[in-house]
Formats: structure tokens, sequence, C-alpha cells
């Protein structure tokens, strides 16, 4: 083994204490030369790294796939209409409950909106077990509406909400579906790793309608929406040049405001032509089955292979954060079995599927330290593997190209929408939510410099900033929105 010189600790992020050993600068690990673990990264800048002109070419064929999606029903991108009409003014008052069903936690919120722009907002949160991701729809919907009943009561108790009031609820509910009116959504398929059986094909809003009237939980469904459309409405809301709205989190998705008219498949409904509608495009699809587009290594094909949708949801395997880390992982697993790093070590631990999380890429990206001493603390405490320089150094270097990777075909998909609607000339803001986007070290700089990339200097034109939370603020002006809508009498059927 490597000669020790004292012990220290370093704090992660994460609120983990690492204890951490510093091992002399000679690497006596014969596999850890750095001329060996150069030879390699060359290898793998090969793979992940995107030149301008494939972005191009990504971007056009996206393009494609979403007119298509907008002409026809139950293509790969389904760009799904969401009955969400037009901007919100910025005036829309009252107060309402948001429910977000997300990937990790359900939300609860009571949302005050008092116009100007502005909201006060009072939330908690429960969080879903693994198995209860897996277990039958209806115990799924029961769990939420026996949360949703223990927040009503706590906030009539704290006399934030008067009792027997019944609030109007949007429902945000990120996952595939397809809509006919506002407050319906037939479950299309499950992503994100849920796979809830009795749910994929069923009307999402009927199965919580019974589980609120069942609780007798004081509140009406008035809108369904996803986090990606609840993310443009309530960003608008707050920074009106907001054009686009995206999520680069557990899964990814973009919304964004189109023409009726360009919409020929909801052609049949009599909407006024020049009216404007959200569109959910439900992006993470794109080039799925096929895969003629998006530059996928063995890593990424392993992955898609073992997961719980073969073939499914291909953009987003390749850059959202629940694969990120497992691509990683893999890549170092197979440097293992080539004898190439940790010889000599029990590896068991990082052999375990998604054992290695995307927070530690994020981790070992941001390690301002010489001797890399966050990337000695995550293959120490979380595998309990030595590590070398010459291999932290590699291990960063990999991160990074998987990283930037993911960002730049998030770049990728932005063009295509920015170029579909015209907007690169006049420029517009982008309202990004999620954790890559919001906890990735220089992962919005990196999305930037794609779009630049794609459209040369006009590329600046398209600016991105943190969103506003559209699974609560978000969710409750489309609730809002939508009661107006329909005391008027417009379109009170969709």
């Amino acid at each position: 083994m490597a000669s020790r010189r004292g012990s220290s600790s370093v704090t992660l992020p994460t609120g983990h204490t690492l204890a951490y050993t510093r091992t002399s600068e000679v690497d006596d690990l014969p596999h850890a030369t750095k001329k060996k673990m150069a030879d390699h990264l060359r290898r793998f800048e090969t793979m992940f790294t995107m030149t301008p002109q494939r972005m191009r070419m990504i971007v056009e064929a996206f393009k494609d796939s979403l007119e298509l999606g907008l002409s026809k029903s139950g293509q790969v991108v389904p760009m799904i209409p969401t009955y969400v009409f037009g901007w919100p003014s910025g005036e829309e008052t009252g107060e309402f409950l948001a429910v977000d069903l997300g990937g990790t936690n359900l939300r609860v919120c009571l949302v005050k909106l008092n116009g100007g722009g502005k909201f006060e907002i009072t939330q908690a949160k429960y969080r879903l077990t693994e198995e209860q991701k897996q277990e039958d729809g209806e115990k799924l919907f029961d769990f939420c509406g026996k949360c949703l009943k223990a927040f009503t009561d706590s906030i009539v108790e704290s006399g934030e909400l008067s009792k027997d009031r019944i609030l109007p609820l949007g429902f945000t509910f990120s996952y595939p579906c397809s809509q006919e009116k506002i407050d319906h959504g037939t479950l299309i398929r499950w992503t994100k790793g849920f796979g809830a059986p009795n749910t994929e094909g069923r009307d999402v809003v009927e199965m919580f309608r019974n589980s609120l009237s069942q609780h007798d939980v004081p509140a009406e469904v008035v809108a369904l929406t996803c986090d990606t459309t609840g993310t443009l409405i309530a960003s608008h809301y707050v920074n009106p040049d907001t054009k686009i709205a995206c999520i680069f989190g557990t899964g990814c998705n973009a919304a964004y405001m189109e023409r009726v008219r360009d919409i020929p498949k909801i052609a049949h409904l009599g909407i006024d032509p020049e009216a404007e509608m959200a569109i959910n495009c439900e992006w993470g699809a794109f080039d799925s089955f096929e895969h003629e587009h998006l530059p996928r290594t063995k890593y990424d094909i392993t992955i898609d292979e073992t997961s719980n949708k073969p073939g499914e949801q291909a953009f987003e395997k390749l850059i959202s954060g629940r694969y990120l880390g497992e691509i990683l992982r893999l890549i170092i697993c197979e440097l293992i079995d080539e004898g190439v790093v940790f010889l000599g070590q029990n590896t068991y631990k990082i052999e375990i599927p998604y054992s290695f999380d995307t927070a530690f890429l994020s981790l070992m990206e941001s390690d301002p330290t010489d001797e890399l001493l966050m990337v000695i603390g995550i293959f120490s405490h979380f595998f309990a593997l030595e590590t070398t320089l010459a291999e932290r150094q590699f291990f960063r270097a990999l991160a990074r190209l998987v990283g930037r990777r993911a960002a730049r075909l998030s770049a990728c998909g932005i063009a295509a929408i920015v170029s579909k609607m015209g907007y690169l000339e006049e420029g517009c803001s982008v309202g990004a939510d999620g954790s890559l986007y919001n906890k990735y070290p220089g992962f919005a700089d990196r999305i930037h410099e794609g779009l630049q990339d794609i459209f040369g200097e006009k590329g600046r034109n398209i600016v991105t900033h943190h969103a506003e939370d559209g699974s609560g603020i978000g969710s409750a002006i489309v609730a809002a929105m939508t009661k107006l809508r329909k005391d008027q009498g417009l379109y009170s059927n969709l």
C-alpha cells in the first residue's frame, strides 16, 4: 500500500463528515500512473465529446420530433396539449391548494396569490418509499389522500384556513398523461423509477378524487398539470420574459406556449386558432426505440437495457440526474474488470447498481483541493476504497465529461424549441429548475456554451435562469387561471 502521512477529515455538503488519509505522492500502486490514466482518458474524451456540428444535427432531428408530436397523437415525443390557455396576467388572487407527486417526495402546499406577481406559501413534504412507488396505484393515491388530510387539518388548526371551506386544488403529476381536458389525465407510462401497477391507462385525477372523498379532504381538483408546465406559468408570473421552462433533475422535460393553429391534432376542438396553449413536450422520450440521433455509448446502452423501461426515455437516460452517476459507475466497473484501477482491493460496494449517486459527480467536480480530498472521502467513506492522486484526477475528468455531455444535450433540446418558435433574434428567457440545474457546478454555464456552439454569437440571446416553483406556485396559478376561465364560460368543457 502507499505510505501514509497523517489523517484529517472533511465535511461534505450532504452533512457527512469523512475521515481521509493522505497518501504520499509516490503512488506505488502499479496501476495508477498518470500516463496510463491519460491514455484511458483520451479514449473516453472521444466517446463523450460532442462537436457543434453533431449538436446542430441533433437539434434538427429534435425539431422534426416536436412538429410530428404536434400534428399526430401517439408519437414518440408526445407534445401534450395542457389546456392551460395563455399566460397568467400576474394579477391572479386567492387561496389554492397544490399537490405534487414527485419522484422522491409528495409535496402539499397552501398558496395565497396576492396579485402583482406576489404570493405566500405554506408547505409540507412526505417522503415516498421505494415500495410505495411499486405497489398498487390505489394504495399510492390513498397515501396522497391521507397526507393531504393531515395537512389541511393542520392549517385549519393553525387558523390559516377556515373550517368547512373547500379550496380549489392544482394537482402536479409529472408523468406522461394524455389529457382531453384540464381536470383529466390518463397515465401513458410511469417514468423516474415508478412502476405502480393498476395505474397506466387510467385517469389519475379520478383515482385522486376517490382518495380525497374517502379521507374527507376539503379540496376540489380543478387542474391537472405537470411540474414543467407549472414552472413555465410560475416563471412567467414573476418574470414575463420567460417563454420556455425546463426541468433538469431526476427526470427531464420542457414546456412552452404554442399557437393553437400550429397544433393540428386538436383542430377538431374548435378552439380559436389565434389562442395560445401551453405544451408539455415530455421530451425525455426523444429518440426512443429507434435510437437514430443521440450519441449513445455502450454504457448508455447497458443502462437502457437493464432499466425497467428498455428502449424508452432515451434522451432522459443521457442527461437526467437519475442516470449520470450510474454512467460513471459502469465505466469504473469496466476499468476494475480490466485491472486498471483498485487492484487488490475489495470493490463489491461500487459494483452495486445505482450505488454511485449523481451528487458524487457534483462533489468531485467542485473539489477545490490539490489532493482532491472530497474524492478521497467519497471513495473511502461510501465504497471503502483507497485512491491514488492519478486515479482521483482521472475520475474527476470522467465526471466532467459525463456532466458536460448532459448539459450540451440539454442545450440541444432548448435550441430545438427556440429554433422552431423563432425566438433567436429577439432572445428569450428560459426558466430552469431541478437538482442538476441548481446543484451541479457549471451545468448552466455549459448549457449556455452549448447554445453558442449551436447558434454562434446569437446563442447569447437565450438565457436560462433559476425558475420559480412550478409544482407549488405554478400549480396554484394554473388552478386560478382555470377557475377564472371556467367562471367566464370560456371552453368550459376543456
